[in-house]
């Protein structure tokens, strides 16, 4: 009797076995691929990390962006210029610790009030676009729920009114407030600055926008913007983080263990 083919063959095993070496493969080339950004990896005072993981970093990839934006190649090996000399120290020789701010932290974008160096344009919808928008300059908005904050004053943590505000810019595609804008008066700065909406309380019982993560002192040095009609992704980053930064050093009792 002649032995079929594979007869002798455990086909189930070789089965299980491709499966497990594709599966393999694919972790190895994903893991790859996910390593076209923030490689070669650094240490907290921007130096290059003397482990950079199991795998290397993989070949240069160019992308085609959209709407004209030019392309895209990555990894680029560059690093944030503000690396060179960091307003940050050691507490400990050990790495993992937290960094002790040399300067002021709000101020030179550090700890939590860190930026990420974005691009300084603004960020686009499928229309080539920019996405946000201040609401004057968008015919089809109206404020359809809630109170409209235009108008009211604008509270900071210590109880200070600073200004009142003046407009809200939308999200155009995602029909959100991402920003109120606010006219601060002579004696914080004077001029407009943009609120992030998330760190701000609309008082439903007073015609107030409560900001209570920094104090009246502070508004005249939240990052301004070029335009008054659109803001870009650099600028947003130094604002978001400039009000996050406050939540920690708006007041060093923030800085103390908390009950």
């Amino acid at each position: 009797m002649v032995n079929a083919f594979f007869g002798n063959f455990d086909l189930a095993s070789l089965s299980i076995w491709a499966f497990w070496l594709f599966f393999a493969g694919l972790i190895f080339y994903l893991q790859r691929a996910n390593m076209h950004e923030g490689f070669p990896l650094e240490d907290e005072m921007g130096k290059p990390a003397p482990n950079q993981g199991l795998f290397w970093v993989p070949e240069k990839k160019t992308y085609k962006l959209p709407h004209g934006q030019g392309d895209k190649t990555v990894p680029d090996l560059q690093t944030d210029p503000r690396n060179v000399d960091l307003p940050l120290k050691k507490g400990t020789p050990n790495n993992g610790y937290p960094l002790i701010p040399t300067g002021d932290p709000m101020l030179d974008g550090v700890g939590p009030a860190a930026w990420c160096a974005r691009k300084d344009e603004p960020e686009l919808d499928g229309r080539g676009h920019p996405k946000i928008q201040p609401m004057a300059a968008l015919a089809g908005f109206k404020v359809s729920a809630g109170r409209d904050p235009r108008g009211m004053n604008v509270v900071a943590g210590d109880g200070e009114v600073v200004g009142k505000i003046v407009d809200m810019w939308v999200d155009e595609p995602e029909q959100l407030v991402r920003y109120l804008e606010v006219e601060l008066d002579a004696d914080h700065g004077g001029g407009r600055r943009l609120i992030p909406m998330q760190v701000s309380k609309i008082s439903w019982f007073r015609p107030e926008v409560n900001v209570r993560l920094i104090y009246g002192k502070h508004f005249a040095d939240v990052p301004t913007i070029k335009s008054s009609t659109k803001v870009t992704k650099l600028e947003e980053e130094k604002i978001c983080a400039y009000y996050g930064g406050g939540m920690l050093y708006a007041d060093p009792a923030r800085q103390e263990s908390q009950l």
